[in-house]
């Protein structure tokens, strides 16, 4: 089976409804498939009843901006439950952090290029989680950049100018309350130094020690020694050793499969819920 745990809607910062994520998927011969907008479950009905309709196995999932000692960590959820008010409660902190946070990097980014922030509502849709990639695509709809890519290099980077941090769980205490929902987590992209800076070794085994069930290896943001050094880590503390494309439509180079999870993989996924 090809296995895709990792994708994004137009939910949070996607370019394409959660149905069509699916159809693409589809398209893309992907048998398995998880949507996993950030900080946000929205779209899980509706991905789950196209993949239904299309013949494919759905995997209901998040992934949720956390953070450690100032790192920025994306942890991926798989099975989470929508109506755990603990779960609600910290999501709903994290996605209206997350706006007022978009709100005044439009108002410093606006300082020095044309940007108001009906400028970004126009590029988000009624997403439910609004971010920095709706604001790179205002600019580039605005002309200032060519890509989101652009965007993001020029003004959007954690290294910015402009950029604003904004609240975050801590890393163990948002997967200490996905697993007592019997939710599966995963650490997403552990190696992708560069969109900033990573944990180091002795946090992710922290994670395991409070629960972390799997590492995502196979990405596209990391090289080959990264992905060998993750494998080891994996296998040394017992973690699941995923894969995924991390998709988000037009707005990111990353296809759907180019990474995927094997069909073991999922089996030991599939196996941690609840414990």
């Amino acid at each position: 089976m090809r296995i895709d745990l990792h994708t994004h809607s137009t939910v949070s910062d996607g370019t394409e409804s959660p149905a069509d994520v699916m159809r693409s998927a589809h398209a893309a011969g992907i048998d398995v498939v998880a949507l996993t907008d950030h900080d946000s479950m929205a779209g899980l009905e509706d991905a789950a009843e196209m993949a239904a309709a299309l013949g494919m196995n759905f995997v209901p999932g998040i992934e949720v901006s956390c953070r450690h000692d100032g790192i920025s960590v994306h942890l991926l959820a798989y099975w989470p439950d929508p109506s755990d008010e603990e779960v609600i409660a910290m999501l709903g902190l994290t996605r209206d952090a997350r706006l007022d946070r978009a709100k005044e990097i439009v108002r410093r980014v606006g300082a020095d290029y044309p940007l108001v922030w009906d400028d970004v509502l126009a590029q988000s849709g009624g997403a439910e989680t609004v971010g920095r990639p709706h604001i790179a695509d205002a600019l580039v709809t605005r002309g200032v950049f060519a890509t989101r890519d652009d965007a993001f290099a020029k003004v959007l980077a954690g290294n910015s100018a402009y950029y604003v941090p904004h609240y975050a769980p801590e890393v163990f205490d948002a997967i200490r309350t996905f697993r007592a929902t019997g939710a599966v987590t995963v650490f997403a992209h552990p190696g992708a130094d560069g969109r900033g800076k990573v944990v180091p070794t002795s946090v992710i085994e922290l994670m395991a020690d409070a629960g972390l069930v799997g590492l995502e290896v196979e990405h596209r943001d990391h090289n080959e020694p990264q992905r060998d050094r993750l494998a080891r880590i994996a296998q040394r503390l017992g973690l699941v050793h995923t894969g995924a494309s991390d998709y988000h439509g037009t707005g990111k180079v990353n296809r759907l499969g180019e990474n995927v999870t094997s069909d073991a993989a999922l089996h030991q996924l599939q196996d941690a819920r609840g414990r």
